[in-house]
């Protein structure tokens, strides 16, 4: 088997970290290429992930290694979807098998795992302030020169963050190399002045190299310093726009600019790379590339194959699965939903963060366009745009995953919810999330909004229930922001399509009576609490079973009974134990003079690795048979 795999990426076998790489000759690089190409395809055909990210920058992830001595110089990877090659030029070849699963690879850079991960990756926007704090710190150091580099994409650059970095880069000593892989895509198409101004940018390497050729030449004669610097800089940048009628933004902020190249030429980008890496001050290499190279089903449908999950690696044939007579994605429902909502009332608009099919916003879109905005991965101005919007009469649904829906809280706080604006937080990807991982859980949600004065935070056991808080944000008058979260993927209703009803906010409601104990769960968790309700009957335990569906305002009436219960209390969230259902519910016995046993069930406070969920709820302790057994341990030692 080892042989087949040696004959089969014949030069990548021989590849157990960069130094190897280094070793061979110029001429040979682009057989690594293909090698990792073909391996990235026989592996993540059986084992998905992140593909086509992955594909688009092998050259790219070549030419790094080849020309950096890396590890002591700096890779910082943004997101980390294209980062796959990198991992297997690293030493983590043959464990890529194990990629995003338990006890294996995490699917993104993580310095936990190598230290060629330099910085932990997962989340858009962050590798230039990361890498310039890097950079500063090595021009801080005795030690020797340390050159470091941000690779990040088109879609990345237009957060924010990425130009609070460019911004600070500008102005600070540093080394800083920033690589924009320009392919034109984030996981749906960009979207933006900027991304059109990319695909249009253009300059010349002559210039580059004659301009940076006559400023050493006059540094050499002692007549510029680095005090004129920062001025010759912005006049070159001055007569160059007027020369190329085109003003370069990077360049305006006195950061050198070199491209746009071709990121399939390893050759050329050794070249490149060699020639750019030592210079002096902050600069940005652009290239363009295209998503899923090397494949042509990727190439085609670069959205679709970002993550294709299984796969024909022969035929590019996907797997899918079949939806007949099975739950579907609460993301689907939320997005039929959603546009029947849209069709009864003319003031509601759709808003999402560059996940236009990730949170199926892409239904309402296709049938009304003009009502959809994709405003890019900027999270906090998503959600400040819908303030403004909810202040002039509409109704915005904002729908972001909760581990980047993080990114929005002061949003969330000063630009909505001092002024009781009516924006509607659709929470997709609430809990634990599977294989993608730490960075990707979005378990913190509850804790972070339940502090927030006037925030409605709810979250539905099914489909059906969704639907009805839907409805609910859609109808009811007067209200200020609403949270509702579901997490990735099916539910347990298949017949959910079924009218719509307004629900009273702040009540849950009893879903079997009992008298030894109280289950106290929040959303879809609930069809882990109902399996241990029936594994406990069967042993003798009578189990009450309380869905609250509202973390906020909490149904009191509700706590009142199971608190009136005088039996102890067991608490199911699929969220941070800390702050949440849990808390919530110890905080109103406590506040209302009860005295209860109180077993809160959730995330602990730490950091979850990738796995399946089910595995993950499993070492959470708070799967059906973790619940069951927490509550036959309450039992035992009550008696």
């Amino acid at each position: 088997m080892e042989t087949a795999k040696s004959e089969r990426y014949r030069v990548l076998s021989t590849i157990d970290d960069p130094k190897d790489l280094r070793k061979l000759p110029i001429e040979r690089l682009p057989e690594v290429c293909a090698d990792i190409r073909r391996f990235l395809i026989d592996s993540l055909s059986v084992n998905p992930g992140h593909f086509a990210s992955s594909l688009g920058a092998v050259e790219l992830t070549v030419a790094l290694h080849y020309v950096f001595n890396t590890p002591y110089d700096r890779i910082v990877w943004d997101v980390g979807h294209q980062a796959y090659g990198h991992k297997l030029l690293t030493g983590r070849r043959d464990r890529f098998h194990l990629n995003r699963k338990s006890g294996g690879l995490s699917g993104f850079p993580n310095p936990d795992e190598s230290p060629y991960d330099t910085f932990t990756a997962g989340h858009a926007s962050n590798s230039i302030s990361a890498a310039l704090g890097m950079a500063i710190a090595s021009e801080m150091s005795d030690e020797p020169r340390r050159n470091v580099v941000a690779v990040i994409g088109d879609a990345s650059i237009s957060g924010g963050l990425a130009f609070e970095g460019i911004n600070n880069a500008a102005n600070v000593r540093n080394n800083l190399l920033i690589i924009l892989n320009d392919n034109n895509m984030s996981i749906d198409r960009n979207v933006g002045a900027l991304n059109g101004y990319f695909a249009h940018l253009n300059t010349w390497p002559s210039y580059n190299r004659f301009r940076d050729f006559v400023y050493r030449g006059m540094r050499r004669l002692r007549l510029v310093g680095e005090k004129q610097r920062g001025a010759i800089l912005r006049f070159n940048n001055s007569l160059k726009a007027l020369l190329n009628r085109e003003q370069n933004i990077f360049e305006g902020l006195n950061i050198r600019y070199f491209g746009p190249f071709d990121g399939h030429d390893v050759g050329n980008l050794v070249q490149v790379l060699s020639d750019i890496k030592d210079m002096n001050g902050p600069r940005i290499l652009h290239l363009r590339t295209v998503k899923g190279k090397g494949y042509a089903p990727a190439e085609q449908n670069p959205s679709v194959w970002h993550a294709p999950g299984l796969f024909d690696a022969e035929t590019g044939q996907r797997h899918k699965e079949q939806a007949d007579g099975k739950p579907p994605k609460f993301q689907t429902v939320f997005g039929e939903t959603l546009l029947e909502l849209a069709r009864q009332n003319k003031d509601i608009v759709g808003i999402t963060a560059a996940m236009l099919s990730g949170t199926s916003m892409s239904i309402l879109q296709k049938e009304m366009p003009g009502r959809v905005f994709d405003v890019g991965i900027s999270e906090g101005h998503a959600v400040t745009f819908a303030g403004g919007l909810a202040k002039d009469g509409k109704l915005p649904f904002v729908a972001i995953y909760s581990s980047f829906l993080q990114r929005a809280y002061d949003h969330i706080i000063h630009d909505v919810a001092i002024q009781r604006l009516p924006v509607t937080f659709c929470i997709d990807r609430a809990g634990l999330v599977g294989e993608d991982g730490v960075t990707h859980h979005g378990v913190y949600d509850l804790a972070y909004l339940r502090t927030v004065p006037g925030m409605v935070i709810a979250s539905p056991r099914n489909e059906e229930m969704l639907r009805n808080l839907m409805f609910t944000a859609a109808t009811v008058a007067e209200r200020g922001p609403m949270a509702i979260r579901y997490p990735r993927g099916s539910g347990s209703t298949v017949d959910w399509r079924k009218p719509m009803r307004q629900v009273e906010i702040g009540k849950g409601e009893r879903l079997s009576d009992g008298t030894d104990v109280a289950i106290v769960t929040i959303g879809p968790i609930a069809t882990e609490a109902a399996e241990a309700v029936a594994m406990l009957s069967e042993q003798g335990v009578s189990a009450a079973h309380y869905d609250m569906m509202f973390l906020k305002p909490l149904d009191e009436d509700l706590m009142r009974e199971i608190a009136e219960k005088n039996v102890a209390v067991v608490t199911v969230e699929d969220a941070s134990r800390n702050g949440g259902l849990g808390s919530a519910v110890v905080e109103w016995l406590n506040d209302n003079g009860y005295s209860r046993r109180v077993v809160r069930l959730g995330i602990p406070d730490e950091f979850i690795a990738q796995g399946t969920v089910a595995g993950q709820r499993h070492e959470c302790g708070f799967d059906a048979q973790a619940i069951a057994d927490t509550v036959i341990n309450i039992k035992k030692q009550e008696k």
